[in-house]
């Protein structure tokens, strides 16, 4: 697979494998829980829309039906109003009100966002170490034939009386402790398959793995989900702090409304109807005033703080993961340095070999111990990448 020219993110489709196939990453988790998802935000929309008109007052339809017969008079009444009482003044409570609902819907869907991105983060994870686990299965084979073969040396020399019982009893248990692992292995894949299948509809098989380029400091802070939150966060409560002022203040509503009477006796028959309309200006009084502000803006203080201490983690979370992956390039590089080794040993021992010195077991050997280095090389690749998912986990341009 080749490295991405543009920018991958969790939220966006990545370009795969060398068919040039685009995969969704929602993809990588299971249809139900996308449509989760969909329904959070969802959610977080209709919330935020209340939140954003909850300013507006109903209109208030009544209508009353009553029937009595005092002194044997029948009398019928009936009664219907509309009334409105709507604030139209809070010294800007209602600005700040409509400011608050859309910071809301930021933040939620952000929410939303972050245990998305994870639970694609996990399926991604998982994944990664299934492919890992297939090169170890064959990494363990390849020690497995190299213990045979030893195996079968020492059984050589142990009936040629060149070595006692307990160099073959050794070799024997390098052989069923290699064989052993191997079952290890193979059962530390079927969890992580059960695991994967338990959050994605893709066959394990056939899913690609996304390839994932490295991110620089401030192209993972200036696009990083957590912080846009924190953001959000501080955003929402410096206006829920001004609400909570303004909700202190004069207050004017304009205040209305029409009444239509009906009034029937066996004598009389009345009706009569009215409108009425005004102004109502309010300020409350409340002995928690100063404390409710107060309250307000030390939440709004500590969004701040926090954003500054969450800026502070991802900044030592980045340099960890590229201490980590600078770490996985130096045992790669280790690696291929083992391979012009055992490639060197290989050539000279093929040679020795033509010639009597070495036998066909010990080229067998080297060749399966270089295989086995290529196969470390590709593992530590695919490390390489799990901790760049660390970073990805809450990157979205």
């Amino acid at each position: 697979m080749k490295v991405l020219k543009t920018c991958l993110v969790l939220s966006l489709l990545y370009s795969i494998s060398s068919c040039n196939e685009v995969l969704s990453l929602d993809s990588y988790i299971s249809n139900d829980k996308n449509q989760n998802f969909n329904y959070d935000y969802q959610k977080n929309t209709s919330e935020s829309s209340k939140l954003r008109d909850s300013w507006i007052a109903p209109i208030n339809l009544k209508y009353s039906y009553m029937k009595s017969n005092p002194n044997d008079d029948e009398v019928i009444s009936k009664t219907t109003s509309i009334t409105m009482d709507q604030s139209i003044f809070r010294f800007g409570g209602i600005y700040y009100g409509i400011k608050y609902a859309q910071a809301s819907l930021k933040y939620s869907n952000y929410s939303v966002d972050v245990v998305k991105q994870k639970l694609i983060k996990d399926a991604i994870s998982l994944l990664v170490q299934i492919k890992q686990t297939d090169l170890m299965i064959k990494k363990q084979e390849y020690r497995i034939k190299n213990a045979d073969i030893n195996l079968e040396v020492k059984k050589e020399q142990y009936l040629s009386g060149q070595l006692d019982s307990n160099f073959l009893d050794n070799a024997i248990i390098e052989r069923n402790t290699a064989i052993s692992s191997l079952y290890d292995i193979q059962t530390s894949k079927q969890r992580l398959i059960s695991k994967f299948k338990a959050i994605s509809d893709l066959d394990y098989k056939d899913a690609k793995i996304p390839t994932l380029r490295e991110l620089s400091k401030d192209e993972f802070l200036d696009n990083n989900i957590l912080l846009k939150m924190s953001k959000s966060e501080s955003v929402k409560n410096n206006y829920y702090k001004d609400m909570t002022v303004a909700k202190y203040l004069p207050t004017v509503n304009f205040v209305a409304g029409y009444n239509w009477n009906e009034y029937e006796t066996n004598q009389i028959d009345t009706k009569d109807d009215y409108y009425n309309y005004g102004f109502r200006v309010s300020m409350p009084f409340d002995i928690n005033t100063f404390r409710d502000i107060q309250s307000s803006k030390v939440s709004y203080l500590k969004s701040k703080i926090n954003l500054q201490d969450k800026r502070r983690n991802l900044i030592s979370l980045y340099e960890q993961v590229m201490q980590n992956i600078s770490n996985f390039s130096k045992k790669i590089e280790l690696s291929n340095e083992n391979k012009k080794i055992y490639k060197k040993l290989l050539q000279d021992t093929k040679k020795l070999c033509k010639v009597g010195y070495k036998t066909e077991y010990d080229i067998e050997v080297l060749s399966n111990s270089f295989e086995i280095q290529n196969l470390d090389i590709k593992v530590l690749e695919l490390d390489k990448q799990l901790e760049l998912l660390n970073l990805y986990e809450t990157y979205r341009k």
